[in-house]
């Protein structure tokens, strides 16, 4: 009988494009559902790919503190976020949730 040879599966690894990255981390943050350490750690995975010192040098933060940021045990603060989407050359953006709708929205009153 021939083993089958596995290997630990790595997203960093496959996140190559910015258009890649982005979908990456829209569907984590949709996935999330309010876990912040969930979408620190997709963050993680994105930094990792490009190169943890270098995103670490360019949001002006150490290597060590921004793995400990986003190893999704933690909850990173805004800033530190909002620095890595930038050294990542992202966006954050806010979009309007979808808002569920009721059999007497929209009727008239009399």
């Amino acid at each position: 009988m021939t083993k089958t040879m596995t290997s630990t599966y790595d997203v960093a690894e496959h996140l190559r494009t910015p258009e890649e990255i982005a979908t990456y981390l829209e569907v984590a943050i949709e996935e999330a559902d309010g876990d912040a350490a969930f979408i620190a750690k997709a963050l993680g995975d994105v930094a990792r790919a490009k190169g943890m010192s270098q995103v670490a040098g360019e949001a002006g933060l150490s290597r060590e503190s921004l793995y400990k940021a986003l190893s999704g045990e933690r909850n990173p603060t805004l800033d530190t976020v909002l620095r890595v989407f930038g050294a990542l050359g992202l966006r954050l953006r806010a979009e309007a949730a979808a808002v569920a709708t009721t059999s007497n929205q929209g009727a008239q009153t009399q």
